[in-house]
């Protein structure tokens, strides 16, 4: 018996709400559109329905209600048809007017009504009704066909944005169970989330062993204590000390040993909450090198000044010694040549002073007999004189203590900083009056060097660290000299775990810094 309209009105919403419903536990795309066809038919009362993808130039039958099986699959009509233009083209449904495309003119179709499938960009189908007898689809019925075809196109579209989402992360699994790089991620609290492989072979720990723990179990003292202080701030002012920065830091392993490594850490917000996601990479080869690299030019320093010592210094003294006699010899002949000679003398003595003095610069110091307090406070007086400036050196905190426990290769270090950057404000930064500053705390040691010079031009701070900006289209080959200075010091720096900053001093003038742990041996 025919349904009345208010009873095919009524079935029409109830499919609509059916088809959102299965949408929306996301039915296979296929079931729905199987499902879909049989209900069109019976909401419309017409004999055949059919969901159609978008091929090319065809429309090809992917569900149908009212065809034979072996349909399925084939050409339903071509999309250069007018019927096919208008309904791809169109965001109402389209009725079939007298031209009917010869696919459906051949299956007996003189009637129905179509509308497209796809969202504001390209169509990617088309969804009908059709009859093989003339009638009229009033305003209610169009617009049931547009809400199926609309439930069918947000299906469609889920589904493919799932699946994308699928193959993202599989992707992005793939990239970080493959990298080298170790990644890891914490939460606002530094707890952490997720730990890749390259994370478990850099620290030793099995993903299982740190998920759910605060990340300063993979940093050594005082980092281990001060992290957690910077993620509370960064909460409380937004000040950002590392995050969007790449740096250098140090980590500790399972085992207790600690390295170097590279830190980039970026924040990521969630809708809710965010996380903070770090790449880090062990440089413990790279810092190895750096090290023999900086050795090898050590242990040629040493040559060259020791070559200055026992081979230009003791040519100048027994010159010194042989124009001396020659002087003597002249005065008692009574030659007017003799004050020339003496003034010769007097030339070979302070050539000779001079040399002995990049000597001692060249020659490392017996740290472990005098100390850095000591080799400082010498390099303070060679400098006076070296470069003809004030030059002094004051130490606070326990000066020399005891209780102070430096590796061997901290203070060569240090004093190697010093000494380049006294060089840079005498020569580059025209100054007049150095101070080296030597202060210790109960975790650090800091070297300091202050001078009144005309300061660092084009000096900025970047990506956490210092360098030279060039006057652009000027090629300065002091500027570039300074630069590979300041490299080295850094260099130096990362070397014994320690930091540096360089800055323009309040009132002119720059200022270097370098910062390194130390252990105390005090129990208390």
């Amino acid at each position: 018996m025919p349904k009345s309209n208010r009873q095919r009105r009524l079935l029409q919403q109830a499919v609509v709400a059916e088809l959102g419903l299965l949408a929306l536990d996301g039915s296979d795309p296929q079931e729905l559109a199987d499902y879909a066809v049989r209900v069109v038919s019976e909401a419309l009362a017409t004999p055949m329905a059919a969901v159609l993808n978008l091929r090319d130039k065809h429309l090809v039958l992917q569900s149908g209600a009212g065809w034979l099986e072996e349909f399925e699959g084939s050409v339903f009509m071509n999309a250069t048809d007018t019927h096919a233009r208008e309904t791809l083209s169109a965001s109402e449904p389209v009725v079939l007017r007298r031209e009917i495309p010869i696919h459906l003119a051949q299956r007996g179709i003189v009637g129905g009504m179509s509308v497209r499938l796809g969202g504001a960009g390209e169509a990617a189908g088309m969804v009908g009704a059709y009859t093989k007898q003339s009638r009229e689809f009033g305003a209610k019925d169009r617009a049931f066909l547009g809400a199926v075809a609309a439930v069918l196109t947000g299906a469609r579209e889920h589904t493919q944005t799932v699946r994308a989402l699928k193959e993202s992360e599989a992707r992005a699994r793939v990239i970080l169970e493959t990298t080298v790089d170790g990644v890891i991620t914490i939460n606002e609290e530094a707890v952490i989330e997720s730990f890749n492989p390259a994370a478990e072979r850099i620290f030793g720990y099995s993903e299982a062993e740190v998920v759910g723990k605060n990340v300063h179990i993979l940093m050594p003292e005082p980092y281990h204590s001060e992290h957690d202080g910077y993620v509370d701030a960064y909460k409380r002012t937004g000040q950002r000390r590392i995050i969007g920065i790449g740096r250098e830091v140090v980590g500790k392993r399972k085992d207790g040993s600690t390295f170097p490594l590279d830190l980039a850490v970026s924040e990521v917000k969630l809708p809710e909450r965010r996380i903070f996601t770090g790449i880090l990479r062990d440089i413990t080869e790279r810092r190895e090198l750096e090290q023999a690299v900086l050795s090898i030019a050590e242990e040629e320093r040493r040559r060259i000044g020791q070559d200055l010592h026992d081979g230009l210094g003791q040519m100048l003294t027994g010159t010194s010694l042989i124009a001396r006699g020659l002087a003597r010899k002249l005065h008692a002949l009574g030659i007017d040549a003799s004050e020339d000679a003496n003034e010769v003398v007097e030339l070979i003595k302070e050539a000779d002073a001079y040399a002995r003095t990049i000597t001692r610069g060249l020659v490392p110091v017996e740290f472990a007999t005098h100390g850095l307090d000591d080799a400082l406070e010498r390099l303070a007086s060679n400098s006076a004189r070296l470069f003809s400036i004030t030059c002094t050196f004051g130490a606070r905190g326990k000066v020399g203590s005891d209780d102070e426990v430096l590796p061997p290769d901290v203070s060569p270090h240090l004093f190697r900083i010093a000494q380049e950057a006294i060089s840079n404000a005498a020569f580059h930064g025209k100054a007049s009056t150095v101070t080296i500053s030597l202060i210790r705390s109960t975790r650090w040691l800091s070297l300091r060097i202050t001078d009144d010079g005309v300061g660092f031009p084009g000096l900025i701070r970047s990506a956490g660290a210092t360098r030279l900006v060039p006057v652009p289209g000027e090629r300065n080959k002091s500027t570039e000299n300074r630069g590979m200075g300041l490299r080295i010091m850094h260099y130096r720096a990362r070397i014994i775990g320690g930091a540096l900053e360089i800055r323009l001093g309040p009132e002119g003038g720059t200022v270097v810094t370098c910062s390194v742990p130390i252990e105390n041996n005090d129990p208390s």
